[in-house]
């Protein structure tokens, strides 16, 4: 079973959002007892709250459900126990390698690394931020697109 992590700043809108819309593709695929998925957050400032509004919003007009979410934070025993570590956008990755001091496993990822023709580790383009640009759909999108690739590089 391969165990993803999704990570962005809070936990309440693009990584659970990826969290969920990779459970989705998963199950449509048939393949959800491969794949253990989890989101979480590179701050505090959020945790115990559910998701973003907009954000689970978003989520149900594409018919996806995300009940029972509540932002946590990201360990050192996270990165421990999981196959890939993905990051949302480039803060997001300067403040995992602040918990993490090395991946030195090389588990961390942006999600848009692997919508490239060949992925590389940490290239990839930003997921946009929603919380500023208020933008729930062309995010959702960019989370999806990331997420379908990243099936793919999987495998499935």
């Amino acid at each position: 079973m391969k165990k993803i992590m999704f990570v962005c700043h809070g936990n309440i809108c693009r990584s659970p959002m990826a969290e969920f819309i990779m459970k989705d593709l998963a199950r449509k695929a048939h393949v959800s007892d491969k794949l253990h998925i989890e989101s979480s957050a590179t701050s505090c400032e959020e945790i115990g709250n559910p998701i973003y509004s907009p954000a689970a919003q978003i989520l149900s007009i594409h018919g996806i459900g995300c009940k029972g979410h509540h932002a946590r934070r990201f360990t050192m025993e996270d990165y421990n126990n999981f196959d890939l570590v993905v990051v949302m956008e480039d803060y997001n990755l300067r403040n995992m390698l602040r918990i993490i001091a090395c991946d030195c496993e090389g588990k961390v990822w942006k999600l848009l690394d692997f919508t490239a023709d060949k992925p590389i580790r940490t290239m990839g383009e930003d997921i946009s931020d929603p919380w500023y640009h208020g933008n729930f759909e062309k995010t959702y999108n960019e989370i999806l697109a990331g997420c379908q690739a990243l099936m793919r590089f999987l495998g499935f």
